[in-house]
């Protein structure tokens, strides 16, 4: 886990990851607040980005609970200082993570771009304490594989062909409930959420700035023509061009008590 694809020092990062939190996290709060937190819980959180959800964990669990904000790059919440909220530098794989210690981990858009997403589970449900809940929410890019008209399937298949030449497995999100259920973790399950969006729209803009982010990249890899990429940056912009791209698929369990 050397760095990321798109690391935080890129120009556009902050606020790429600013409307990821805006289109995701109400999503991943609804999520949360179903399995059951409340005062006094230990949470972490792995790849925290931007600090959103942790800072929302800390208020939920406060005042005698603690949140964890953790991330392999800390730059944007660095400075966060607020009751109950620890801020850490954490590789998921490799560096020292408690035992024992937590009564929920969650990770979001973490584990498909990860060397060993299996070990990084087995290290988070190592964390749980008996009876504590993991969340994980992954993408799976189905959708995409049938997006219309041509030239947007064309550079869909272009996008997954590069990132599994560079270790990104953008089909995780539906192996991970079988992966809880391997792990011993009990009320495993999982639901997907799949956002049908226009051009001009906050999703259509997200993604136009994760293409812009990574076109030195998909126009090394072969994969993605300049000609391509015009096209679907046009389309992406056109407020009468409807598609969905990504099932963000949410999986959870239990640790045994």
């Amino acid at each position: 886990m050397p760095g990321y694809i798109l690391p935080h020092n890129l120009a556009g990062e902050r606020h790429r990851l600013a409307l990821m939190s805006e289109l995701l996290d109400p999503l991943e709060r609804a999520h949360i607040e179903r399995l059951g937190l409340r005062p006094g819980w230990r949470c972490l959180e792995a790849a925290c980005g931007n600090g959103s959800i942790a800072r929302w964990l800390a208020s939920r669990v406060a005042p005698s609970g603690h949140a964890v904000a953790s991330d392999l790059d800390v730059t944007y919440v660095a400075g966060l200082q607020l009751p109950c909220l620890e801020v850490r530098k954490l590789d998921v794989l490799h560096d020292p993570i408690e035992d024992g210690t937590y009564d929920f981990v969650v990770a979001r858009a973490l584990l498909h771009h990860i060397a060993d997403p299996r070990l990084a589970l087995r290290r988070m449900l190592a964390a749980l304490k008996p009876g504590g809940v993991l969340l994980s929410i992954e993408p799976d890019m189905l959708p995409c594989t049938v997006a219309e008209p041509e030239p947007v399937r064309t550079f869909w298949q272009g996008w997954l062909q590069w990132s599994a030449g560079v270790g990104i497995d953008y089909f995780i999100g539906r192996k991970i409930a079988a992966w809880l259920d391997a792990l011993g973790l009990q009320d495993v399950a999982g639901e997907g959420h799949t956002p049908l969006f226009n051009g001009g729209s906050p999703w259509a803009r997200y993604w136009i700035e994760t293409f812009h982010e990574l076109r030195p990249a998909l126009l090394e890899s072969g994969h993605v023509t300049e000609e391509i990429l015009a096209q679907i940056d046009s389309h992406y912009r056109d407020p009468h061009y409807w598609t969905s791209v990504i099932t963000f698929t949410a999986n959870w369990g239990r640790k045994p008590a």
